[in-house]
């Protein structure tokens, strides 16, 4: 059996066995709120609700959803920013049986289709805002009810105000259609039956069956629904919390700025905290001065973000004003952390007045986020941590599942109670990544370059996968260059991340022109003609034209060459 680094710095009093819930989400959030009802469960730009009403407002969403026809299995995918609704739906979804698909809020069309079609969903759920690019998804899809809501229905009344008469009313009302509700239309329509009760028993599902679905690109780019189960959940929160000394407490505030479609977002500064009895501070939509603001006025106790975020707030002009006294826990993933943003946002947390440092992690949406985690008061250069409680790692051999001896590089590998279920419908591909070892377990085969050392703390070095995080969003080059290659100029196309101080990484496209096109103009109208069809991370920053691309000895586009180029331009 691997190393199980973590048992050597288990906070005092961890158990000597771990043993999982095998609650769902819903019955674990039900309990926390029967017995914390006063204490408040989030807080939406100043607007906020204690776990009582929380519990309410979930229960009357899951008699909304059943009158609507929704049940046991049923799939909804959630397009939705940080915001009350957006909460309300997934564990309104869990406590029916069914299934909560959650995707970027701002996919474009062809994107949400693409969603939409691997999911399966019959229902969906989004903001008027995004109608635009939700409706011509919805056309050919199996969606047979969309809901619409807004943005404002749970701002406080003055800021509610301001955004109907500024932003609210350039917004686009939704064409009335039969497969097609508003929210408000639906919460107040519905029939709570002869008992009149909104409250009905939670559908008795086994914790192991998938309730939630997460997106990745998988081992080849092409977009993967990741099969995720309240056990995967169950477990990532218990493991996060005993790491933590002291853990989550009741009343413990978290800045929630981390997005719900993502694995970090939402299993981490958002089930880990509302089923520990925490106060989620709902950020819908990220911008630095906005986050100094929260941080002025709320003081949370746990914050987590990419390295962008810490960059950002790290050289934003008021950031010296913050209080970070009470700061317990300060995380840091979606993308390696470089050692100058942690040194520098280091040094703002100890000019605050914390006592925590911000402590860097390593996961991946196969196991639903974070696995690797240092532990606090344990760092170590470079790396990424030890595994959490009950999960286990080792490094192989890249396409092998032969262990490497300690120091060597090789494919890191992580089973345990968080690995993923599989891809949606794509057993070769689960097959791929999910692999069966010598020792009898299923490992999951990350793509991802690493190291380990004699006391079980890894260290990150590469991604052998393609794939650019680009202000920690997960960007796929093969599904750019798919596009980019739609153009009628395009010959050839390879697309690589270059360095960037900033988001980290930047998109760049290596193009090869038709014949007579010239160069000058053609950039300007390739970037147009893709800007309908990537969003803005995937968005080139840049295109270089060349005559030709540099090809491996079997003929493939030398990727990796181009990459080399591109940093080294950078660094020179």
């Amino acid at each position: 059996m691997p190393r199980a680094p973590w048992r050597a710095f288990q906070p005092e009093g961890s158990p000597d066995e771990l043993v999982f819930d095998e609650k769902t989400l819903y019955e674990a959030l039900a309990e926390v709120a029967a017995s914390h009802s006063e204490k408040m469960a989030w807080d939406f730009l100043g607007n906020r609700q204690k776990y009582g009403e929380f519990l309410t407002s979930i229960d009357k969403t899951a008699a909304a959803f059943t009158g609507m026809g929704v049940g046991p299995g049923d799939v909804m995918t959630i397009c939705l920013p940080n915001c009350p609704q957006a909460l309300f739906a997934f564990y309104a979804l869990n406590k029916l049986g069914a299934v909560a698909s959650m995707i970027h809020p701002l996919s474009v069309s062809e994107e949400i289709k693409t969603f939409l079609d691997i999911s399966g969903s019959k229902w969906m759920l989004t903001l008027d805002a995004f109608w635009p690019r939700v409706g011509p998804a919805l056309e050919g899809s199996a969606v047979e009810k969309a809901i619409h809501c807004r943005i404002q229905e749970h701002m406080p009344p003055l800021l509610k105000a301001a955004f109907v008469i500024t932003k609210g009313r350039k917004i686009k009302k939704v064409p009335p259609e039969d497969k097609v509700v508003s929210w408000d239309v639906l919460m107040t329509a519905m029939d709570y039956g002869a008992s009149g009760s909104h409250n009905s028993a939670p559908f008795n599902r086994d914790p192991k069956d998938m309730s939630v679905i997460l997106y990745s690109g998988g081992t080849t780019g092409t977009p993967k629904g990741i099969m995720l189960s309240d056990w995967n959940f169950n477990a990532l929160t218990q493991g996060l919390n005993w790491q933590i000394p002291g853990g989550v407490e009741p009343g413990d505030k978290v800045l929630t700025i981390l997005p719900l479609f993502h694995g970090f977002g939402l299993g981490v500064t958002a089930n880990l905290f509302l089923t520990r009895g925490g106060c989620c501070i709902l950020v819908p939509k990220f911008s630095a001065e906005e986050v100094v603001k929260v941080l002025l006025k709320k003081t949370p106790q746990f914050m987590a973000g990419v390295p962008t975020l810490f960059e950002a707030l790290s050289v934003h002009p008021k950031i010296g004003k913050v209080d970070f006294s009470a700061l317990k826990g300060c995380f840091g993933g979606g993308d390696k952390v470089p050692e100058t943003v942690k040194k520098r946002f280091d040094e703002v947390l100890q000019a605050g007045g914390a006592s925590v440092e911000l402590i860097e992690g390593y996961g991946l949406t196969e196991t639903v986020t974070a696995c690797t985690v240092l532990p606090i008061g344990e760092y170590r250069r470079e790396s990424i941590g030890i595994p959490l409680p009950g999960i286990w790692a080792k490094v192989v051999s890249p396409d092998t599942t032969e262990e490497l001896p300690v120091g060597e590089e090789g494919e890191l590998c992580i089973t345990g109670p968080t690995n993923m279920i599989g891809y949606m419908n794509q057993r070769e591909e689960t097959a791929e990544v999910i692999r069966r070892h010598e020792d009898g377990l299923d490992w999951v085969h990350t793509g991802d370059l690493c190291s380990m050392d004699a006391d079980g703390f890894v260290y990150f070095k590469m991604r052998l996968k393609r794939m650019v995080k680009v202000s920690g969003i997960a960007v796929y080059p093969p599904q750019v260059e798919e596009v980019l290659r739609g153009h009628g100029s395009v010959k050839a196309v390879c697309v690589v991340g270059v360095p960037d101080p900033y988001k980290m990484n930047v998109i760049r496209a290596y193009v090869v022109p038709s014949e007579g096109c010239p160069e000058e103009e053609l950039e300007a109208e390739i970037l147009q003609w893709a800007a309908d069809k990537l969003n803005r991370w995937s968005m080139p920053k840049d295109i270089v034209f060349r005559r030709e691309l540099p090809l491996t000895r079997v003929g493939k586009v030398a990727y990796t060459e181009l990459e080399r180029e591109a940093a080294e331009g950078v660094a020179s």
